[in-house]
């Protein structure tokens, strides 16, 4: 019957009587705010990154600490600095046979060797090559290429991911070389989140454009994820393990947590100097 009675109020009104009656309406209602995933923000606005702007990279002098013991590739009878030359021959035969620009080195455990041997090995790289070597500190809990080069932390690599800086102002170039150092950068609360985040995929994704070899220091794989993680990004990865400390069920449980994934080899550190240096006794006499 209202149906009835709302028919003969319009017509009196003189409205159809088919009319239907005018929509009500209802003021907007607030929009929420939209929470986006971490790596969705605006920081993340994918953004390549220039080859020209190297030529903004600040230039640091080579100083690195008396504790970093690094290796003066220059003394070529020196047999520990053969053994990275020899590493490097072994991976720019395997460039030559598949894409592999980058490389990120790990070990099982903590105090193996993993900086020792990323440090030393980029500098071997820089040292042969004429195209640019970046060596790269992803190690963002326990970060020491900075100290060990003695260089400031930040900017740095959290700093790029984040958006707070540019590639070129994260990076620091090491005088009269072509080595690149990108140091771990400002302090973060939670670094798997940061390197889960699109940014690090990408840099990953632009690095080869830029460099014919990045180098990376990573925490270890029984540790953290980070390194599982930054595995499945990188070209490679090498493992770093300690003679006399790594044990074998370690080396096994690392090998396994990467599924295989890209892993060129290992590097054993720590060999007693007796053999290392019966390598060379046949080529280097105790005179030259």
């Amino acid at each position: 019957m209202s149906r009835v009675h709302d028919a003969l109020r319009r017509a009196e009104q003189g409205a159809p009587p088919h009319a239907e009656p005018a929509p009500e309406v209802r003021p907007e209602a607030p929009r929420l705010p939209e929470f986006l995933p971490l790596g969705h923000g605006p920081a993340s606005v994918r953004i390549s990154v220039d080859p020209a702007s190297l030529s903004e990279v600040v230039t640091v002098a080579f100083n690195p600490a008396p504790e970093s013991h690094l290796l003066d590739l220059n003394t070529s009878h020196e047999t520990p600095a053969e053994e990275f030359r020899t590493l490097r021959t072994r991976l720019n035969h395997l460039q030559t046979l598949q894409p592999l620009h980058t490389v990120i080195v790990t070990s099982p455990s903590p105090a193996e060797g993993k900086t020792f041997s990323s440090v030393n090995l980029a500098l071997a790289q820089a040292h042969l090559t004429e195209s640019s070597v970046l060596l790269g500190d992803f190690d963002l809990r326990r970060p020491v290429i900075h100290n060990l080069l003695q260089i400031d932390r930040a900017p740095g690599l959290s700093d790029y991911i984040t958006g707070a800086c540019t590639f070129a102002q994260a990076l620091r170039k090491v005088q009269g070389t072509n080595l690149y150092l990108l140091p771990a950068g400002t302090p973060v609360k939670n670094p798997l989140e940061l390197l889960n985040m699109r940014q690090c995929k990408q840099l990953f994704e632009d690095l080869p454009r830029l460099f014919n070899w990045a180098i990376f220091d990573t925490p270890p794989l029984l540790f953290s994820a980070d390194a599982n993680l930054l595995s499945t990004m990188a070209d490679g990865t090498i493992l770093v393990v300690k003679i006399g400390s790594t044990t074998f069920d370690n080396v096994t449980r690392a090998i396994s947590s990467l599924c295989e994934n890209n892993v060129l080899g290992i590097v054993a550190n720590a060999a007693r100097a007796s053999e290392l240096y019966s390598k060379y006794t046949y080529y280097y006499s105790k005179t030259e």
